[in-house]
């Protein structure tokens, strides 16, 4: 049995333990983090081999949710074992893959896989950030080489104006911020942060005293390590790059005048298919190669159009489209492109394309949430498709993969804080970008698409949002480097960093940045934010030219929802017994119905006449009759001392004997019948609420009795009950 090894310290106020040796003993390195009573276990694991055709570093995170963490069973009726992740559980294993991979060199081959399980969910210990730092922990440890150290988190709310650290999840949900931070202990390299209208220098702000934490977290982690002596080496698989001096310089020989004249000047597609053919006649010039030769050829290839266009940047600010350092593409914006959905916009930017379309329906339609550590409703969303067509590849339609899920998940959130509240406008809202063609930026195209397509479809956003992405290429040195807006899909391949800013004219609402170094120093990020924000007004500028504002009526198809405030204690006479009434109002009119435990109700229906039918029977249900009001009564009962009849859905009322005629009643049935529809007026409603009708002058019937007992005085409540005593 493996020594048990321990470390503790204090965190965001918090005790945080690290364990290793007791758990998941046959990885290559398992460690429990402890925070709080959030308890995450991860195992790292390295494969002793390579698949064949891997030309990546094979890394694979997990984040694992485990309804036991916080003693749910799940909610499914019919499946109730843990599946699919869910949405955030892929957002929490992306995070950690965004900060772990710069940290592996990029020609390793053996497949690594990093898998982190919440065992125990304490709702003030952000699971989050524990899992990223046990990932961190386990792969210091376990004996996979790095280029960097260790990393450490930090998440930031705000709380009446001030930073707020590793906040709980109720803190998070009413906080303008949300930041979460990851690097070095020198620099940053993982960011994904939320809010409403950051300004950038606020943002900064909090980016350095994130990175405080970040340092103290990695001194945690390093002692750890230090204690963990026993690190045995894992021999690793790298890709062949072995190319002779002679066939080097046969190769840049052969490339001297052609690579430029392919790699500048051209779109995407022209520039694939230039570069493709160049590299087959290269193949072609020389000749017959060693076995593994054409892989190592093609990886040399690679390297060069990588240098080839990192140096042109860094040493004569030229861009392979010809643009400036700071010049945007050329952006198209449409909107109403389609003739029946319900909003859609049409974003272009260069060759990416983003066609944003929008479907509103009624509150029912929310997501039901039930997850780990998350139940509720979701009445906003949006969906990100990228189909193969799109960078003119062939592959199977299989879903939306992480990727995707990623994408639509940052464009969802930094609409947001923007979204009318559910008050004023109650529709569920799902928005849904299909990217068409992509060259790179397409989650910024999709945001930029999804506030147009919104406001099309008239729903009243505050402001618009456009987002951006940034880029970086650092000196070998790694002291100068050039900043690059607006990159396009070479640039994010060949660069040091994708850094997307989205948010509107007065600051920051989405960010999320990747690096493939070290990360960026602090000192960095003033000058990053000051250029996206020139870029973000430019783009603002040229999506409000194409709808600056929501539209102020809703498209034709689109459901109109209606809604009414009803007393609270009337909701169980709208449901009625199992459901009845309500169900019976749904298929009579055909409409949707939604109630709040306040006591909103909420129509929804694209057929006026019929949203107005199921109002009004709404309304009759749960109204109040008042005195001296008049209906059109349904005879529902006959009794001896007078008649009952409905004068609204659930509500009768008396016709006493002496009120159902100017004339003296003997027979009740004489004069009215079950079923009858007749004009009543409400009299009275006595102190225990029940209703008196009379429909005395507003009936006209022949006095089938005689003309005896006419003119004799009757007390109004004679008769109404029945006398009790001796017969005579």
């Amino acid at each position: 049995m493996s020594k048990v090894v321990k470390q503790e310290g204090t965190l965001g106020g918090k005790k945080i333990i690290f364990e290793k040796g007791h758990l998941a003993r046959q990885a290559n390195a398992a460690v429990k983090v402890q925070y709080g009573d959030t308890v995450v276990l991860a195992a790292v694991t390295a494969g002793a081999e390579t698949r064949p055709g891997v030309n990546y570093m094979p890394l694979v995170v997990d984040y694992e949710e485990k309804m036991y963490a916080s003693g749910k069973i799940k909610g499914s009726r019919f499946i109730k074992r843990e599946g699919r992740p869910t949405d955030e559980a892929i957002l929490v294993s992306r995070l950690i893959d965004r900060t772990l991979r710069p940290l592996f060199d990029s020609k390793i081959r053996n497949d690594i896989q990093v898998i982190a399980t919440v065992l125990s969910l304490d709702p003030e210990a952000d699971p989050h950030v524990t899992a990223l730092i046990a990932a961190s922990s386990a792969l210091s440890i376990s004996g996979i080489p790095t280029l960097y150290g260790p990393i450490g988190a930090c998440r930031i709310a705000e709380v009446e104006g001030e930073a707020a650290l590793y906040p709980s999840r109720d803190v998070l949900v009413s906080s303008p911020v949300d930041l979460l931070v990851a690097g070095t202990k020198n620099k940053v390299n993982m960011i994904e942060a939320s809010g409403l209208d950051i300004p950038e220098e606020k943002m900064v702000e909090y980016i350095n005293l994130a990175h405080q934490e970040v340092q103290t977290c990695v001194e945690m982690i390093q002692k750890f390590k230090d204690q963990c002596k026993e690190i045995k080496p894992v021999e690793m698989i790298y890709a062949p790059t072995e190319v002779s001096p002679e066939l080097k310089d046969k190769i840049k020989s052969f490339l001297k005048d052609k690579l430029d004249a392919v790699l500048f000047g051209e779109e995407k597609s022209g520039r694939n298919e230039g570069l493709k053919a160049l590299l087959a006649s290269l193949l072609g010039h020389l000749g017959e190669l060693d076995e593994g030769g054409e892989e190592i050829v093609k990886a040399y290839f690679e390297e060069l159009i990588s240098a080839r266009a990192r140096a042109a940047i860094l040493e004569e600010e030229k861009r392979t489209d010809g643009r400036g350092l700071s010049q945007l593409r050329e952006i198209s914006c449409n909107v109403g492109v389609l003739p029946r959905p319900h909003g859609t916009a049409l974003f272009e930017r260069g060759l990416t394309q983003a066609l944003s379309v929008v479907t509103l329906g009624a509150p029912g339609d929310e997501q039901v949430l039930d997850s780990m550590d998350e139940d509720g409703t979701k009445h906003y969303f949006h969906h990100y498709n990228f189909p193969p067509y799109s960078v003119g590849e062939v592959a199977m339609l299989r879903g939306p993969g992480r990727r995707e899920i990623g994408h639509g998940a940052l464009a969802e959130k930094a609409i947001i804080p923007y979204l009318p509240k559910k008050e004023d406008f109650p529709y569920t809202i799902r928005v849904v970008t299909e990217v068409l063609s992509s060259n790179g930026s397409t989650s910024m195209a999709a945001t930029c698409g999804s506030s147009l397509a919104l406001m099309d479809a008239g729903v009243p956003l505050a402001k618009a949002v456009a987002g951006i992405s940034m880029g970086i290429f650092f000196a070998p040195d790694q002291k100068s480097y050039k900043l690059t807006t607006d990159i396009q899909g070479i640039e994010d391949h060949d660069g040091d960093m994708d850094f997307k800013v989205a948010g509107t004219c007065d600051g920051i609402s989405a960010i999320q940045l990747d690096v493939k170094n070290e990360g960026l120093a602090l000192e960095l990020f003033p000058e990053i934010f000051k250029r996206s924000y020139a870029a973000r007004l430019e783009i603002l500028a040229k999506m409000n030219r194409a709808l600056s504002s929501a539209r102020a009526d809703l498209s034709p198809y689109a459901p109109r929802i209606v809604t009414i405030t009803i007393n609270p204690d009337k909701i169980r006479d709208v449901i009625g017994p199992g459901g009845k009434v309500i169900n019976a109002i749904i298929k009579e009119t055909g409409v949707d119905i939604d109630i709040e435990d306040s006591g909103l109700v909420m129509v929804t229906s694209a057929d006026a006449a019929a949203s107005a039918r199921a109002v009004e029977w709404i309304n009759n249900l749960t109204r109040e009759v008042k005195a001296g009001e008049e209906f059109q009564g349904k005879i529902t009962r006959l009794m001896d001392f007078g008649a009952f009849a409905e004068v609204l859905p659930g509500q009768e009322g008396l016709i006493h004997v002496s009120e159902i005629a100017p004339f003296r009643v003997e027979r009740v049935d004489q004069y009215l019948k079950v079923g009858q529809v007749v004009p009543v007026r409400v009299i009275e409603i006595d102190d225990r609420g029940r209703i008196n009708l009379s429909c005395k002058n507003l009936l006209k019937i022949e006095n089938k009795e005689g003309e005896g007992g006419k003119d004799k005085p009757r007390s109004r409540f004679s008769g109404r009950f029945p006398k009790f005593g001796k017969s005579r």
